[in-house]
């Protein structure tokens, strides 16, 4: 069972800006343009713009990372052939989740940086909720900020500024063109992916394909 503790008002702080309705992981506006908010990896004139909407918190988004991720970005993203936008869209409780997602941008994080950060985050979510409590959690991105370099200093540092309950609250009220309630949401060339599969390398690798054919 989680428990918040007075602890909790350290990670919570940056949380503090939220005022939209969470998403709800596992469900199905931010047009197509790139903002300063958003995470961009792929070259700037893809044929296939791709944007996933996904939370730290988000046990499908983790399963999607970690089934699909590693083949995307080879396959597509380092090829030239997906421009890739990642926007953070917290799903309860959204403190963990905007702290993680403060944690990946910590210290400048590169790009890169950013996505190893949260692939780490979403390996070892079971493992982060499993302390209970939010001193266990802010062990644990601890832990994952100093195996990436990060002090623990710049690591509360980072988790406490209000920029990053800020920064998403601006990125929910951007989804709504895209009628975004739940993570992870899918977007290729402008079109949410509503099939069942969208979400599996196969299905997803035959929407790239479709769309770089046509």
């Amino acid at each position: 069972m989680f428990v918040m503790d007075r602890r909790g008002l350290l990670l919570g702080a940056s949380a503090l800006a939220l005022t939209g309705t969470l998403a709800a992981c596992g469900g199905s506006g931010g047009g197509t343009a790139i903002s300063a908010d958003d995470i961009v990896l792929g070259a700037e004139d893809a044929p296939v713009t791709m944007i996933e909407y996904a939370s730290a918190t988000c046990g499908h988004c983790a399963t999607f990372h970690e089934t699909v991720w590693d083949q995307l970005k080879t396959t597509y993203i380092d090829t030239g052939k997906v421009r890739f936008i990642f926007r953070e869209f917290p799903t309860p409780p959204a403190a963990v989740a905007v702290a993680g997602f403060q944690l990946a941008r910590c210290g400048g994080a590169s790009n890169e940086q950013y996505f190893a950060r949260l692939g780490e985050i979403f390996r070892q979510q079971q493992a982060i909720f499993a302390t209970g409590s939010m001193e266990g959690i802010r062990g644990k991105f601890i832990e994952i900020g100093g195996a990436a370099g990060l002090s623990p200093e710049q690591i509360n540092e980072c988790i406490a500024d209000p920029a990053g309950g800020e920064r998403v609250t601006r990125i929910i009220e951007e989804s709504r063109a895209f009628n975004v309630t739940g993570t992870p949401t899918l977007i290729v060339n402008g079109r949410k992916l509503e099939e069942p599969d969208a979400q599996t390398w196969e299905g997803l690798s035959r929407i790239l394909e479709a769309e770089l054919a046509s």
